[in-house]
C-alpha cells in the first residue's frame, strides 16, 4: 500500500526547518539543500512543494502572519477597547523565542519585498489588516472613555504599527543573548500617553 503524504503538513515541517536555518545562518544561509538536510528530506524533494527559494519565503511569511493572527484572535476574543489592544500589540511583539524567530522571517521577506510588487502586495494587504485591527480597537478605546487623546486613530494606528515593526527588527537583529530591550515596558508607555 503507498504511503500517503499530507502535503500541507510538509509544507509546514519545510517552513519550520526554514525558520531554524534563518535563525541559525541567516537567510543566505538558508540554501534549499540546507533547508531539505534540516527538514530530513532528499535535496530534490523540495521542489514539488517550493520550485525556488523565493517561493519558500513568500509561504513562510505568509504562515506567521497566519499563526500570529491566530494568536491575535485567541487572546483578544470577549475583549475590547484598550484590553484588545494591549493583546493585540503582545502579540505582535518580539516578547519570546518563537516571535523573533518570527520577525528573523519577516524581515528577509521585506526585503525581497523591496524590489518584488507581488511581495510587496502581501506586506501591504497584512499591514492594512493590522492597522485596520488597531483602528477598531483605539475607536472602542475612545468610545468607553479609556483613551482620550487629541491625536487621531489613523496616525495612532500608525504609530503603533510602527513601534511594532520596529520592535521586530530591533530583536532579530540582535546578537545571541541580547533579547531584554524593555518592549513591554514601552507598549505600556505609550498605551498610558493616550
Amino acid at each position: 500500500m503507498p504511503k500517503i503524504v499530507d502535503h500541507d503538513e510538509r509544507r509546514l515541517e519545510l517552513v519550520d526547518a526554514t525558520w531554524r536555518i534563518i535563525a541559525r545562518q541567516g537567510l543566505e544561509g538558508a540554501t534549499m539543500r540546507e533547508i531539505a538536510m534540516e527538514a530530513g528530506f532528499a535535496n530534490g524533494a523540495l521542489k514539488p512543494y517550493f520550485p525556488t527559494k523565493d517561493t519558500l519565503l513568500e509561504f513562510a511569511f505568509g504562515h506567521v502572519f497566519n499563526r500570529t493572527n491566530q494568536r491575535i484572535a485567541e487572546v483578544t476574543r470577549g475583549k475590547s477597547g484598550l484590553a484588545a489592544l494591549r493583546a493585540f500589540c503582545r502579540e505582535v511583539l518580539p516578547l519570546d523565542e518563537e516571535r523573533v524567530n518570527e520577525a528573523r522571517i519577516v524581515i528577509p521577506f521585506w526585503q525581497k519585498a523591496v524590489n518584488d510588487p507581488q511581495k510587496a502586495a502581501i506586506h501591504q494587504q497584512s499591514m492594512n489588516e493590522w492597522a485596520a485591527t488597531i483602528r477598531r480597537f483605539l475607536a472602542e478605546a475612545r468610545d468607553s472613555g479609556d483613551i482620550h487623546a487629541a491625536v487621531g486613530d489613523s496616525i495612532l494606528a500608525g504609530q503603533l504599527l510602527n513601534m511594532l515593526l520596529g520592535a521586530q527588527i530591533e530583536a532579530a537583529l540582535a546578537p545571541e543573548g541580547g533579547r531584554d530591550f524593555g518592549h513591554a515596558a514601552q507598549l505600556e508607555g505609550y498605551l498610558a500617553l493616550l
